[in-house]
């Protein structure tokens, strides 16, 4: 069983995630807090698996909250509550660099309370028991790291994948990338709309590289970043003598968009043995296709290892197909693609 504190002030709400989450029989929901303050206490008290936390709250908000469990218990997954605005936003990409794990989007005033419940059910519980099975699980994927091209082509371009625990392990790798690194960045990183572009302007604030949100025809250059906006793929295309990105609203793929399959297969096509890819932390198989095509084409891949992910889906999958040619811990990572991409003879066109 995957033992759960819900926190809210709102009874409402609260009942409405004890609920769904008791409806489900792996899980059960150990107890309830109204706030940060008594959130603290309960950790402390029920010693749960994994604890939902609203963002906004009296007394002790999730933001201050979050931090402190955090502190006091390290490896404890926290899922924040978030409403999609600008604000919320910006509290919970806060929260996420306190500690959080990952976060869902509160479910509104609108619509009737049955689908608010089969929101919740299908956003949260997955989650949970990800987090809770990440935490518990040692070692479940084999790791075969494939063998660097016999005559590797100079990189032209890094591709990155990243879902949860993503936002903390980007900025950690994008902080520690020099001023000079020589190849044009673009990001897939699962988030919704408004949050993307709040997540940019994070990222710009820690890094060395300019780091913006993508938009319709930008020219990727060394020493830019573009993120995935929320809602739209990022692609890869040629146009002319020059590399253009490309938004679009095409399916979702993986349950995503954005998702990380089509960046990394047009980066493919584009730039074929000149792509680096970097997968990291992250639920579900997202990136798995697109790692093959890239190593399909002569490029590397480079995943986060299982020890230093919070979820270690994104990055396993490829690992575990046999598409990384390196498995790293976090803190390894920025210099790995350092050495990699000093191996650019020229920048990207």
């Amino acid at each position: 069983m995957i033992r759960v504190l819900v926190v809210d002030d709102s009874a409402v709400l609260r009942r409405l995630i004890t609920t769904v989450l008791a409806a489900d029989s792996d899980i059960e929901v150990v107890g309830t807090a109204v706030d940060g303050l008594e959130a603290i206490e309960k950790v402390d008290e029920l010693a749960p698996d994994a604890v939902t936390l609203d963002v906004e709250m009296p007394r002790l908000d999730g933001i201050g909250a979050v931090e402190v469990i955090h502190r006091n218990h390290p490896r404890l997954p926290v899922v924040m509550f978030s409403t999609l605005t600008e604000r919320g936003a910006a509290a919970t990409l806060q929260a996420l660099s306190n500690g959080a794990s990952d976060y869902v989007a509160k479910p509104t005033g609108a619509g009737n309370v049955g689908e608010s419940m089969a929101r919740v059910r299908e956003d949260l519980v997955p989650r949970l028991k990800a987090l809770v099975g990440a935490r518990r699980m040692v070692a479940a994927v084999p790791v075969v790291r494939r063998a660097a091209p016999r005559a590797a082509a100079p990189p032209q371009v890094l591709v990155v994948a990243c879902s949860t625990g993503g936002p903390d392990a980007l900025s950690r790798v994008l902080a520690a990338l020099p001023a000079a690194f020589p190849l044009p960045v673009l990001v897939t990183q699962h988030m919704p709309p408004v949050f993307t572009t709040q997540f940019a302007q994070r990222l710009d604030r820690v890094s060395p590289l300019e780091v913006r949100e993508a938009a319709d025809g930008d020219q990727p250059r060394p020493g830019l970043v573009l993120i995935a906006p929320g809602d739209h793929h990022l692609t890869l295309v040629r146009r002319g003598a020059s590399v253009r990105a490309q938004l679009d609203q095409g399916p979702r793929e993986n349950f995503c968009r954005p998702a990380a399959d089509p960046l990394f297969r047009s980066a493919a096509g584009v730039h074929g043995p000149g792509v680096l890819g970097l997968v990291l932390t992250g639920m579900g198989q997202d990136a798995l296709e697109g790692a093959r095509a890239v190593v399909d084409a002569g490029g590397r891949v480079v995943v986060q290892d299982e020890a230093t992910s919070v979820v270690w889906g994104m990055p396993g999958a490829v690992a575990g197909a046999g598409l990384a040619h390196e498995v790293l811990p976090l803190d390894r990572i920025a210099g790995a693609l350092t050495g990699l991409a000093g191996r650019a003879l020229t920048p990207a066109p």
